[in-house]
């Protein structure tokens, strides 16, 4: 597998994130090594090569976060990719499996910028959420939905939304609450399972506001606007362009290239990996695509 050629450069905090993963692994009784995948140099899990290098680069925002990026292997195991704040990622830190996972939302629990968590969509139903290493249970029956995301906060709240569509193509806002709890659900709208793809993490419009896209089964990939009002969170859809179908993956892991807009990753099938750089502009919100990477059809999902 070819990698990105940028080298590691992950700011401090997401090094300390990156570890509290491996630990939380540790946790939950899974094998913690590091994968025959992940045989390149490691990120410094002590942040301090970042904090040599980070000093010039912009801090994020809730509105273009820095997460890193994430690829389930069939086995579970997962490889943790630090994004180098140059448009790529460096080499990935091979880290344990899940045991029953069946997919993982990205969330940054209170607006700082940084990923601090994830939420994880267990096989039969159950809702967890890993933070500062340790697991908790939030809830169960969530096997009724069939895709679930954190673009950020979608009413101005104080701490991140959670969306999740169900089998029947109802979008529902979940908030959370201190400590991971969710707030009790508000129905979004429905017919949304015309998408086959929906995601989107920070702002892609330039109003500060959180937004995401989605993918119709067509290939034309639709903007939804953040309104700010958490029981109409988004404005009608505007057009971004059609050929969308060519990738079997959307992901946002926010601002990769640290120019402070929240950006989109595509994965063709043949596992190229490219970076389309966000604009903040709505009626052109991405630049043109750019591979950053290549390998990634080995990742049964990646988020």
């Amino acid at each position: 597998m070819k990698r990105p050629t940028h080298r590691p450069r992950g700011l401090p905090h997401l090094a300390t994130a990156a570890t509290a993963v491996i630990a939380a692994a540790t946790l939950t009784g899974t094998a913690v090594a590091a994968t025959p995948e992940a045989s390149g140099a490691a990120p410094d899990p002590t942040g301090h090569a970042a904090q040599r290098t980070d000093r010039a680069a912009p801090g994020p925002t809730p509105t273009a976060p820095f997460f890193f990026l994430i690829g389930i292997l069939p086995s579970g195991h997962e490889d943790v990719y630090m994004p180098d704040g140059k448009g790529g990622f460096g080499d990935p830190t091979g880290v344990g499996a899940w045991k029953g996972l069946a997919y993982s939302v990205s969330v940054d629990p209170d607006l700082t910028g940084y990923q601090d968590g994830s939420y994880h969509v267990m096989s039969n139903g159950v809702l967890n959420l890993w933070r500062g290493g340790k697991l908790t249970k939030v809830a169960t029956g969530w096997n009724q939905y069939t895709r679930v995301l954190s673009p950020g906060t979608l009413a101005r709240g104080a701490r991140t939304d959670l969306l999740a569509r169900d089998r029947q193509g109802v979008l529902w806002r979940f908030e959370t609450r201190a400590g991971g709890t969710l707030a009790p659900r508000v129905r979004v709208g429905d017919g949304w399972n015309q998408y086959a793809q929906i995601t989107g993490v920070g702002d892609l419009s330039g109003d500060t506001r959180a937004d995401i896209v989605a993918r119709d089964k067509r290939g034309v990939l639709w903007l939804y606007k953040g309104t700010g009002d958490g029981r109409k969170p988004f404005a009608p859809r505007v057009r971004v362009g059609d050929g969308w179908n060519q990738f079997n993956k959307l992901v946002a892991t926010g601002d990769v290239d640290a120019d402070r807009r929240s950006d989109l990753l595509a994965r063709d099938p043949k596992g190229g990996l490219w970076l389309y750089r966000g604009t903040g502009k709505a009626s052109a919100p991405f630049k043109p695509r750019i591979r950053i990477g290549t390998g990634f059809q080995q990742y049964r999902d990646l988020f």
